[in-house]
């Protein structure tokens, strides 16, 4: 009967452990990359306390800002209300947003193509591993740092890289299968 207890306390602890490396390895390896790639910073990060109303087009122009002239259109709450003298409102914020967004794409694609190699990397090298416990740790940390990176980028990925993505992960995992298991 201890001999049975023991197994089931032996189970319990692999998986621990195996659950513990999944996710261990994923903090580890997006906070790392939080600390060398810094991610873009918003323009609305550091604001003045005190934002000046953009009255006229070329004020507004001025300083990158998409002015308004659409009366019809309601302004933001935060923003001057139109009326004849100014005839518009302003977001002060328009090329600073465009510029933003685009580099956060860039971003985003760079973190993508970075947990996809870790991942995969992650999941050849779990094929050489001698422990059974760090072999299942390392290949589903692998498969767990693909789904995230997935999830960051697929909204941005075109049809023909999301093809890609699931080739490159299938082709992983199917390796990583028969490596692992084909004199089993």
């Amino acid at each position: 009967m201890e001999n049975m207890e023991q197994k089931y306390e032996n189970k319990v602890l692999k998986w621990a452990l195996v659950i513990g490396i999944v996710i261990v390895f994923n903090l580890l390896v997006n906070y790392a990359l939080s600390l060398v790639y810094k991610a873009p910073e918003s323009p609305y990060t550091n604001q003045e306390q005190v934002v000046s109303n953009f009255d006229t087009k070329e004020d507004c122009l001025a300083v990158g800002g998409q002015w308004s002239e659409n009366r019809d259109v309601p302004a933001p709450k935060m923003t001057a209300p139109v009326t004849p003298a100014n005839a518009g409102w302003c977001d002060p914020y328009f090329t600073k947003n465009k510029d933003y967004q685009a580099a956060q794409k860039v971003y985003d694609r760079n973190v993508f193509i970075i947990l996809v190699v870790i991942g995969a990397l992650s999941l050849v090298f779990s094929a050489f591993l001698p422990l059974e416990v760090l072999t299942l740790g390392f290949s589903w940390g692998g498969v767990l740092s693909l789904i995230i990176a997935s999830m960051r980028y697929w909204s941005e990925a075109d049809n023909l890289v999301k093809v890609l993505i699931l080739a490159a992960a299938l082709g992983a995992l199917v390796w990583v299968a028969i490596k692992k298991f084909k004199d089993k």
